[in-house]
């Protein structure tokens, strides 16, 4: 008992997963599944964290 909404929202997800027309950016993909660069979120990080827990973090080995 209680399953027919839930059941219908995974329906309608997988319909709307199946029939929607998209374009994947594989090379994206790859480099997210691979641990591409992340230069991007380094730079959001505020200084005065990075400072305070510099001590607690090992430095990164390129």
């Amino acid at each position: 008992m209680g399953r027919g909404r839930a059941k219908a929202k995974q329906t309608k997800v997988a319909r709307d997963l199946k029939y929607r027309t998209h374009e994947t950016d594989f090379g994206k993909l790859a480099q997210e599944l691979h641990g591409g660069e992340t230069d991007h979120q380094e730079s959001e990080v505020d200084p005065e964290i990075l400072e305070k827990w510099a001590d607690v973090v090992e430095p990164r080995r390129d």
